[in-house]
C-alpha cells in the first residue's frame, strides 16, 4: 500500500477548506448512490436483530397511539406508501428510499446527530493515540486498557445507570454528552499547556522508583505513563468516549424515535454516515491540524472541530427532538420490548458451557478481538519509528483514518452480496483466511529486522495494508455472519445467548489480548522483540477461530434445514 506523504509546506487556508468541502460533496453524492435497502447488517444494526417485521397484529387493526414524540401512526403508513408508490423508481428507491418532506427532514435531523458524533469521535481516537504512542510507546495502550480504561468504564455505567433512574431523557442525553466535551475543552485550554508544571519529569519518576535510566519492561511503561498522566488521562476518557457516544448517544435516540417500517430504510444510510464523518476528520487532520508549527497548536486546531462536532450534536438533538413534537411524529406502533438478559460473567460462562452451538459464537468473537488486538499494537509501535514527531504520526492516521472511512462505505454495501454468493460457512472462514494471509508478509517484515530505514517502510506498509483489510473484512463478513449465526436459535437462546457473548466477547476480547501483550512485554522488554512468540499466538488464535467457524458452519446448517422442516 503507498503511504501518502504531504509535503510541511503550508497553502491558504481558503483553499484547503474549498478542497475539503468538494471532496466532501462529491462523497456523500457517492455514499448516497451506494446505499441499498436495508440489505447489509452492521455492528450497529444488532440493535434491531431481534425485532420481527411481521407482527401478529396487523396494521389494519393498529390504534393510532400518541407519546411525548408523537401522535398518530399514519406518518409512518404514509411515508411506506410513498416508498412503494413513488415514480420512477426502483432505482430511487435502492439509492434513497426516504420520501416526503418529513420523512428527508427526519432523517438529515437524526443522520446528522450520527455523523458529528462519528466525526468527535475518530478526531479524539487518532489523537489520544498520538500523544501515548509518541510519548510512551505503543506498549502503554495494553497498559492504559487493563488499568485505566476498564475501571473508568465500570464507573460511568454505574454512575449512567444512576442518572437514568433520575433524569428523564433529554436531559440524561444532554447529561451524557457535555462533559465529555467539557473535558475536552478543558484538556487544551489548560491541562496540556501546563502539563509540564503539573506532571513529573521521567528522570523523576526514575529517581522515585530508583529505576535504572536504561531499563526496560513494564516498570518503564509505568513509569513513562505516571510522567505523561496528562497524555494517559485523554486516552482513557477518550476511549470511554468512543464506547459511549455511538450506542448511547446515538442509538439509544435513534431507536426510540424510528418505527421498525423506517428502520430498514434509514439505517442502512445511517451506517454510510460512519463511513463519511472519518474521510471528513482525516482530512481535516491532514490538510489543517497537522500543518500547525507544534503539537499544541494542532491540539488547539483539533479541539475547535471537536467543540464544534459536540456543539452540533446537541443541536441537531434539540432540532430533531422539537421537530418530532411539533409534527406529531412517533416511533411507530407501541410494542411490548423484551428486555436485555443481562448476565454475569459466572452466569455468561454456565450458559455457553451448556450450548456448543453458541460456544462456537463466542469463539468466533473472542478469535477477532484477541487477533486485531495483537497486530494493532504492534503496527502502532513500528509507526511511531518511523513517525517520531506527533505532527508526522497524527498525519498519517489522519490519511488512514479517511481510507477507512471510504472502504467502510464500499464494504458495507457489498458484504452481504459475498455472504450470498459464496454462502455462510466460507463468508465466516474468509475473515481468519484474509488475516493469516496478510499477517505472514507483514511479521515476517517484522522478524527480519525493522532497523534500517527501508525495512521499516516495507513493515508499515504491509502492517497498514493488513491493518486496513482486516477491518473492512470484519465489516463485510464477519459481523453479518456472526448475526446470522443466531437466527436458527430459539428465543431463549437468542436473547441469552446474545447477552452472555456480549459479556465473555468484549471483556475476554479486549482484556484478554492486552494482558497477553503485558506478559509479553515483561519477558520480551518490548512488543517488536516479543514478535516471534506473539506470532506463534496470533496463528493459533486463527486456527481456533477457523475450526470453530468451520465446525459452526456445519451446525448453522442442520439448524437451518430444522427450522425449515418445521415450518412446512
Amino acid at each position: 500500500m503507498t503511504v501518502i506523504h504531504i509535503n510541511n509546506r503550508t497553502k491558504k487556508l481558503n483553499r484547503k477548506f474549498t478542497s475539503i468541502r468538494g471532496s466532501i460533496f462529491l462523497l456523500s453524492i457517492i455514499a448516497m448512490q451506494v446505499a441499498a435497502e436495508g440489505n447489509f447488517p452492521t455492528r450497529n444494526q444488532k440493535l434491531m436483530a431481534n425485532l420481527k417485521p411481521h407482527s401478529s397484529v396487523t396494521a389494519s387493526k393498529m390504534e393510532p397511539v400518541k407519546n411525548v414524540r408523537g401522535g398518530s401512526s399514519n406518518e409512518t403508513n404514509n411515508g411506506a406508501k410513498q416508498y412503494n408508490q413513488v415514480g420512477g423508481s426502483a432505482i430511487r428507491n435502492a439509492l434513497f428510499p426516504i420520501h416526503g418532506k418529513e420523512e428527508v427532514t427526519k432523517f438529515l435531523l437524526i443522520g446528522s446527530i450520527k455523523f458529528f458524533v462519528i466525526l468527535a469521535l475518530t478526531l479524539t481516537r487518532d489523537n489520544k493515540d498520538t500523544m501515548v504512542v509518541t510519548e510512551c510507546g505503543a506498549e502503554a495502550i495494553a497498559f492504559l486498557k487493563i488499568y485505566g480504561v476498564l475501571p473508568a468504564a465500570t464507573l460511568f455505567i454505574a454512575l449512567y445507570s444512576k442518572m437514568a433512574t433520575l433524569l428523564e431523557k433529554k436531559t440524561l442525553f444532554y447529561a451524557t454528552c457535555i462533559p465529555f466535551f467539557a473535558f475536552f475543552f478543558i484538556f487544551d485550554a489548560i491541562i496540556y499547556p501546563n502539563r509540564h508544571s503539573i506532571q513529573p519529569s521521567l528522570a523523576t519518576v526514575h529517581s522515585m522508583f530508583r529505576m535504572e535510566s536504561d531499563a526496560k519492561g513494564a516498570s518503564v511503561i509505568f513509569a513513562k505513563l505516571f510522567a505523561n498522566w496528562t497524555s494517559a488521562l485523554f486516552y482513557v476518557v477518550a476511549e470511554v468516549y468512543s464506547s459511549v457516544s455511538v450506542g448511547i448517544l446515538f442509538w439509544q435516540f435513534a431507536n426510540d424515535v424510528v418505527s421498525v417500517q423506517q428502520a430498514k430504510r434509514f439505517y442502512p444510510l445511517f451506517a454510510q454516515m460512519s463511513g463519511l464523518a472519518p474521510i471528513l476528520a482525516g482530512q481535516y487532520v491532514v490538510r489543517y491540524a497537522s500543518q500547525a508549527d507544534n503539537f499544541e497548536e494542532s491540539l488547539h486546531r483539533l479541539t475547535r472541530m471537536v467543540t464544534f462536532a459536540g456543539v452540533m450534536i446537541c443541536s441537531f438533538y434539540k432540532w430533531a427532538n422539537d421537530f418530532l413534537e411539533r409534527n406529531n411524529t412517533i416511533t411507530g406502533v407501541v410494542q411490548k420490548k423484551k428486555k436485555k438478559a443481562k448476565m454475569t460473567m459466572s452466569e455468561s460462562t454456565r450458559f455457553l458451557a451448556s450450548s456448543e452451538y453458541l460456544r462456537l459464537i463466542a469463539a468466533l468473537v473472542l478469535g477477532y478481538g484477541l487477533s486485531i488486538n495483537f497486530t494493532d499494537i504492534m503496527w502502532k509501535s513500528i509507526l511511531k519509528k518511523k513517525y517520531p514527531d506527533p505532527l508526522d504520526y497524527q498525519r498519517f492516521m489522519g490519511n488512514f483514518s479517511s481510507i477507512v472511512g471510504a472502504s467502510t462505505c464500499i464494504v458495507i454495501f457489498f458484504g452481504v452480496h459475498a455472504i450470498r454468493i459464496l454462502g455462510w460457512r466460507m463468508g465466516a472462514l474468509a475473515t481468519p483466511a484474509v488475516m493469516a494471509c496478510l499477517a505472514l508478509p507483514y511479521f515476517s517484515s517484522i522478524l527480519m529486522g525493522v532497523d534500517q530505514p527501508k525495512a521499516l517502510h516495507v513493515a508499515v506498509a504491509l502492517g497498514t495494508m493488513q491493518t486496513l483489510l482486516s477491518k473492512t473484512a470484519k465489516y463485510a463478513l464477519f459481523d453479518p455472519t456472526t448475526q446470522m449465526a443466531y437466527i436458527p436459535l430459539d428465543d431463549e437462546s437468542k436473547v441469552k445467548g446474545k447477552a452472555a457473548i456480549e459479556v465473555l466477547g468484549s471483556r475476554i476480547g479486549k482484556s484478554g489480548g492486552s494482558l497477553i501483550q503485558q506478559g509479553l512485554v515483561m519477558i520480551f522488554g518490548d512488543i517488536i522483540s516479543a514478535a516471534p512468540a506473539l506470532t506463534v499466538i496470533y496463528y493459533c488464535v486463527l486456527v481456533w477461530w477457523a475450526y470453530s467457524a468451520h465446525r459452526l458452519g456445519i451446525l448453522f446448517s442442520a439448524k437451518t434445514e430444522e427450522t425449515k422442516s418445521h415450518k412446512r
